[in-house]
């Protein structure tokens, strides 16, 4: 298979799961502390399953984020992803774990909430797949770098949350596991460009939202998709490079 028919392959894959992926952002989008979300917000009508699009058949309109907007952000990682790693074996990983990842950033963007049954199995799917993947020829990375990735990137935000809890939540802790395990696939550089990558993006953000006076120095903003875009960012770099 050429890299062009690999990466069109993998847009229509990330086309097609991002656009399931409404509904489970709209019921994950609960508040820290409440229960997710079992009904739609007009009506009150029970909303069924975690996988489709936001729309309740009783109901006018549309619930949760946009599915074309889902689709077409979902299609452009795994397209990049694709582009970046080309025909070998951790591609598969990737595109498996990418349509998460987006997930994840668009609950955390919409109630600063990582929950726990993405987080924790986005981790654990990492390097189990990850760790299936070293016995198959022509792979480019190391699974133990990928554990030590982990522990070290989760140990590194646990440390983080214990020194300032208000600025670091313990669901970046959790996510953290999860994208140190994909960026030590590529080894200790890409673990330190990607996390690198996720503070600046953060800061940036931040810093823009000052400037516009919508925020201030104190104010607490979601870390979950820079820490996320930090990792795909060093995913692409370290497979361009391996």
């Amino acid at each position: 298979m050429s890299t062009w028919v690999l990466v069109a392959a993998a847009a229509l894959w990330g086309a097609a799961a991002g656009a399931l992926l409404p509904r489970a952002a709209y019921r994950f989008s609960a508040p820290a502390g409440e229960p997710w979300r079992e009904a739609c917000p007009d009506g009150g009508h029970p909303v069924r399953g975690w996988l489709g699009r936001g729309r309740c058949p009783l109901c006018p309109g549309s619930y949760g984020p946009s599915t074309p907007l889902l689709s077409l952000v979902t299609a452009l990682v795994c397209a990049a992803l694709a582009a970046a790693t080309g025909t070998r074996p951790e591609i598969g990983v990737w595109l498996l774990l990418a349509p998460v990842g987006v997930l994840l950033a668009v609950v955390d963007l919409k109630v600063q909430r990582l929950p726990d049954p993405l987080t924790l199995p986005f981790a654990a799917a990492a390097l189990t797949l990850l760790g299936a993947l070293s016995f198959v020829p022509e792979h480019t990375g190391d699974w133990l770098h990928a554990l030590y990735g982990s522990l070290a990137l989760g140990g590194g935000y646990f440390v983080l949350f214990l020194i300032n809890p208000a600025g670091m939540g313990f669901g970046d802790v959790k996510l953290a596991l999860g994208t140190g395990a994909v960026l030590g696939w590529y080894g200790w550089a890409t673990v330190m460009l990607g996390t690198f990558a996720g503070f600046l993006l953060g800061a940036l953000y931040g810093g823009a939202l000052i400037v516009v006076r919508k925020a201030g120095r104190k104010t607490a903003i979601p870390f979950g998709p820079f820490l996320i875009m930090g990792a795909f960012l060093g995913v692409l770099i370290g497979a361009y490079a391996a």
